[in-house]
């Protein structure tokens, strides 16, 4: 056997949400609210508190989320769909068994949260703040993520699968078998020093070298 046979990347394990029939809700959120079973479309939450709501076997379609306020929530077993906004604070949440499609979002704070089984599919998301959360069998799939925030955060079996990133910030993550390999257009503003655990591809590690020759001190000139 080859010595230095290849190791295999582990893949993610993905959510498999089957949602029940669902009621539809008009209402808004209330702080520790329990939702379960339940259908938001089109509504306008922003700016309400739905600190430490629950959220199980849950659609959210189309809804605008601008300032709402979700710390500490609980997203379980639940589908995302169209959400927008600007400022949503999901601060230690935590989602599990939960995808979240074609979102368009700016500024969402998720610092401290957990991701568990979570699919990232299509969207925009801008400034994403996942400072010192912790994510676990995670797909980002087709999405963009323009200067995503993953200072101090712990990424497992995590796979940026076709996404732009660019402006990312690195520093002090930890990571184990994390994917970013298909990445379109990867650019790291911050903590080159920190990918170990991360897989790249050789022209990414080409595209690279200049960040990673500045963070060596090494300096690149023709002769």
């Amino acid at each position: 056997m080859d010595a230095m046979k290849r190791k295999s990347v582990v893949r993610p394990r993905e959510p498999e949400v089957r949602l029940p029939p669902l009621e539809p809700y008009e209402g808004g959120l209330e702080p520790d609210g329990d939702y379960d079973g339940l259908e938001l479309t089109g509504l306008d939450l922003t700016g309400q508190d739905g600190a430490g709501a629950r959220f199980l076997d849950c659609a959210l379609r189309d809804c605008g989320l601008d300032g709402a306020r979700l710390t500490a929530a609980r997203l379980l077993d639940s589908v995302l769909t169209g959400v927008r906004g600007v400022g949503t604070d999901l601060a230690g949440a935590q989602l599990r068994d939960v995808e979240l499609v074609d979102a368009r979002l700016g500024g969402a704070q998720l610092h401290g949260a957990v991701f568990e089984r979570v699919r990232v599919r299509g969207g925009k998301i801008d400034y994403l703040n996942l400072r010192k959360a912790r994510l676990k069998d995670v797909v980002f799939d087709g999405c963009v993520l323009d200067e995503p925030d993953f200072a101090g955060a712990v990424l497992e079996r995590v796979e940026f699968r076709d996404c732009v990133l660019t402006g990312a910030d690195f520093s002090g993550v930890r990571l184990k078998d994390v994917d970013l390999r298909t990445v379109q257009r990867l650019q790291i503003a911050r903590g080159v020093d920190a990918l170990a655990g991360a897989v790249i591809s050789t022209a990414q590690l080409l595209d690279l070298a200049p960040v990673f020759a500045a963070q060596l001190g090494v300096r690149v000139e023709d002769a």
